[in-house]
């Protein structure tokens, strides 16, 4: 995925792809968290990362402020791809996700979802909605994410890094908070859903729920860990979604 868009990272190359593999972000998260996983995938598959406004270079943009905006925004660097014969992964981690299935809706509208896949990390399926927990102030905010485990406790503790940081949270958190998908909106691509089996987010059958949510193939993966268990197990993750790509 190469260019100067720059909603689109791209993490690595491939000349004559046999996939291409997009990553949507967490909250607070940005293209760079993939990187590890990039380098992860075997040759021939294209490999980027959504960029969200007002996060890394592209600090200083003014924010999306909702998850349906960030769909909005973002499908008009995917049309081109989704309509190549070259199968097309979306792979979003929690408020990724949402992201990531917004845009699959949203492709499937054009009619360019024929080799789109999608990968469901971390996140509670539309139809099982969850109460958000109260992350009104800055504190709360950062209690939350201490207690997810995705963030360093260095960039918690240091004072400069966190004026940079907390305005992306707050945007972010604002996203989820305000997100309400449709409970009984279908994909009509293949979902693959991981989850870790002790996401204190996300419960098993909260995640099980999205088969309701794809009127094509699903699979569920438990893999362990809690919120953020892709970074305890990239290669495991990359099978999988490599697994599904060539699915």
């Amino acid at each position: 995925m190469e260019g100067k868009d720059p909603w689109i990272k791209s993490l690595r190359g491939a000349v004559a792809p046999r996939a291409r593999v997009l990553f949507f972000p967490h909250a607070g998260g940005a293209a760079s968290f993939y990187v590890p996983f990039a380098r992860r995938f075997p040759e021939g598959y294209d490999v980027a990362a959504v960029q969200y406004p007002g996060r890394q270079e592209r600090y200083g943009e003014p924010f999306v402020e909702t998850v349906e905006g960030l769909a909005d925004r973002v499908v008009p660097s995917l049309r081109r791809w989704a309509a190549e014969p070259v199968p097309l992964v979306l792979v979003g981690h929690s408020m990724g996700a949402s992201v990531a299935f917004e845009s699959v809706l949203r492709l499937a509208r054009d009619g360019l979802t024929a080799r789109c896949r999608l990968v469901v990390s971390g996140r509670t399926a539309p139809s099982a909605p969850r109460e958000t927990p109260a992350c009104d102030t800055d504190q709360e905010i950062l209690d939350h994410i201490a207690g997810l485990g995705g963030t360093d406790a260095a960039v918690i503790r240091d004072p400069e890094l966190m004026d940079l940081f907390l305005p992306v949270l707050r945007n972010d958190y604002r996203a989820v908070t305000r997100y309400r998908p449709a409970p009984d909106a279908v994909a009509d691509t293949p979902v693959l859903c991981l989850t870790g089996d002790r996401d204190p987010r996300v419960a098993p059958d909260e995640a099980a729920a999205w088969k309701s949510h794809t009127s094509a193939g699903f699979r569920l993966e438990i893999l362990p860990g809690g919120h953020f268990f892709p970074t305890d197990h990239p290669d495991t993750v990359v099978r999988l979604v490599a697994e599904w790509a060539d699915a």
